[in-house]
């Protein structure tokens, strides 16, 4: 499955997303309303296709791109431990990984101390994998979009 692809597959599997695409990457937001204004507007999960934002990942390949997914810091330290805090070059974490290996799950180059992960160019096998950390950060997003609406006495 290519970045497209998956950006379609993702938007068709959870119900109430958008996706925002800027510089050929994908963002994908929780807003079953479509009336989330700017600043509310965070992605639960991202698909890029490109060396934009980081060169990490080496995304300059041909067909790489990554998948980010944010998940609960539960789930976070329980694959990876304690989020990392040293930068280096570039502001990206030093985890120990390799961020340009594919079919892998790994922290994320820039967010993992945000609880992110990412898999370059996953397999099908690893998309299936990954499944249930798809699910847990579209089902967070949904929550606190849902405490936001009662916050502001709003409802769906």
């Amino acid at each position: 499955m290519n970045a497209s692809e998956l950006t379609r597959h993702l938007a068709a599997t959870f119900e109430g997303v958008r996706v925002l695409e800027h510089a050929g990457d994908s963002f994908l937001v929780y807003d079953p309303d479509g009336d989330l204004p700017n600043e509310r507007m965070f992605p639960f999960v991202t698909v890029v296709a490109g060396d934009t934002y980081d060169t990490a990942s080496a995304l300059d390949r041909p067909g790489a791109y990554r998948l980010n997914i944010g998940v609960t810091k539960a789930t976070y330290t329980a694959r990876f431990g304690a989020p990392p805090t040293e930068r280096g070059e570039g502001g990206v974490l030093d985890t120990g990984f390799d961020y340009a290996e594919r079919d892998q799950l790994l922290p994320h180059p820039v967010y993992a101390s945000q609880y992110w992960v990412c898999v370059v160019s996953p397999s099908d096998e690893t998309l299936e994998a990954v499944r249930p950390l798809l699910t847990e950060a579209y089902e967070f997003a949904a929550r606190k979009y849902a405490n936001q609406r009662a916050r502001r006495g709003t409802v769906s």
